[in-house]
């Protein structure tokens, strides 16, 4: 048995078959599963049975040695995709000195790093910034826009934006509003980096640059839909969110299913000589179709906007920061209440000029004051009521509203970007 052989393992009641690993040590086994993750097991309470030897050559690196190479190809007959890093775990390694996780690779990088990449289109790269999505800021929001603006005007058909996970639904947001697009735009990232075998780097990014060849002209999310290696799902920017801090599938579509799914299978063979692989997606809602709009930019962002959290118990004076905010966004409990000690402050603020909007801790529903007492005196104060909109999107919203809308408060009300749904009234 050596790595790059098929096995059967079995330990007691357990069996697993998969892929058998380099170790560092003669005292286990590791085995990559079909699912895509990797198992270390225990030599001396395992039976190994082998089944196919070299299902893959591994070189003294331990790395899969196929002889690929890392020229990009370019074909007349291919789309061309822009490739934006702006850093995080799809574009980083490991720091062995520390074990910790860095984001060094520009977007070229990305392309010697994931060779599936090649053949699908034409690239083009381009570094943004090379940070992790903590250090995310609407001033990069800016400069990333209005890179994928020129990007667009300058011919791609569709653009990939590399990004960290953590934040990454804020980024999809913000482009969400800020950019008319006529091709796609999907963000895509890792929660694992590339150096380890169980990332979903390759997946992610194949399933990626497939969606940005689609006839979905959105800003959309695409990454695992499940834990296992088969589907990636494309969310809506505006609608979707972390839900899992590991998980490969972290991120879900609220409220709904995801906008479209993608065959991972089906995307990697059918899209590899540039072709589209139009047979790889499952559409679950209409869509805005490639060409349908024109390319435009509107990236002025009003920066004062505050997201607070109302919770059981709060000090009134934490909310004292928030004097000299232009517009402030509430998470408040259930259709949208908080504490009536704090409905004066909130009137203070709106007599300010401060617009105040009011979101759910809830993960799914909408927001609606007028049902009970607190909900009522919140309205008298002035509050504005964001519907289902998602408190991190609805911050995006407002600085993106106040810095481009005449009344960001009728604004926060109806959808721009896909982020509000219509409310359900059967009454009606």
């Amino acid at each position: 048995m050596n790595p790059g052989d098929r096995v059967r393992v079995e330990r007691g009641d357990t069996t697993n078959e998969g892929v058998v690993l380099p170790s560092s040590t003669s005292d286990h086994i590791v085995l990559k599963l079909d699912g895509g993750y990797n198992i270390g097991i225990d030599r001396e309470t395992a039976s190994v049975d082998l089944l196919e030897t070299d299902v893959h050559d591994i070189d003294d690196e331990g790395e899969p040695d196929d002889g690929t190479v890392s020229e990009i190809e370019f074909g007349d007959d291919r789309p061309t995709i822009s490739l934006i890093s702006t850093g995080g775990t799809i574009a980083s390694t490991v720091d062995y000195r520390t074990g910790a996780v860095t984001a060094q690779f520009t977007a070229e990088d990305v392309l010697r790093a994931v060779p599936e990449l090649a053949g699908r289109a034409n690239y083009r790269g381009r570094v943004v910034a090379n940070i992790l999505s903590e250090n995310m800021d609407p001033s990069i929001w800016q400069e990333l826009a209005t890179a994928v603006y020129d990007e667009i005007e300058a011919g791609a058909d569709g653009v990939v934006v590399m990004h960290g996970t953590d934040t990454m639904q804020y980024s999809a947001a913000a482009l969400s509003f800020m950019l008319d697009t006529p091709v796609p735009i999907v963000f895509t990232g890792s929660q694992r980096s590339a150096d380890r075998p169980s990332s979903d780097n390759v997946m992610n990014a194949v399933s990626a640059v497939e969606a940005a060849k689609s006839d979905c002209a959105e800003v959309l999310l695409c990454m695992h839909a499940s834990a296992s290696d088969d589907r990636c799902a494309l969310h809506r920017g505006t609608r979707v969110r972390k839900n899992h801090t590991s998980r490969r599938d972290a991120f879900e579509t609220v409220g709904n299913k995801p906008l479209a799914t993608i065959e991972y299978a089906t995307a990697r063979d059918d899209g590899a000589d540039g072709d589209a692989a139009d047979d790889a997606f499952d559409f679950n809602r209409e869509y805005a179709a490639r060409g349908e709009t024109d390319l435009a930019l509107a990236d002025d962002l009003d920066p004062a906007v505050e997201l607070v959290k109302f919770t059981p118990g709060m000090d009134p004076a934490a909310w004292d920061y928030l004097d000299d905010a232009d517009g402030v966004i509430i998470e408040g409990t259930g259709l949208g209440h908080i504490h009536t000690d704090l409905i004066g402050r909130v009137e203070e603020l709106v007599d300010d000029g401060t617009v105040v909007a009011m979101t759910s801790q809830c993960l799914e529903g909408r927001v609606c004051d007028r049902v009970y007492d607190t909900g009522r005196d919140l309205l008298d104060a002035g509050i504005v009521e964001a519907g289902d909109t998602l408190p991190g999107t609805a911050k995006v919203k407002l600085m993106w509203a106040l810095a481009n809308v005449g009344d960001p408060s009728e604004a926060m009300g109806r959808s721009l970007a896909g982020e509000l749904t219509e409310e359900s009234q059967p009454w009606q």
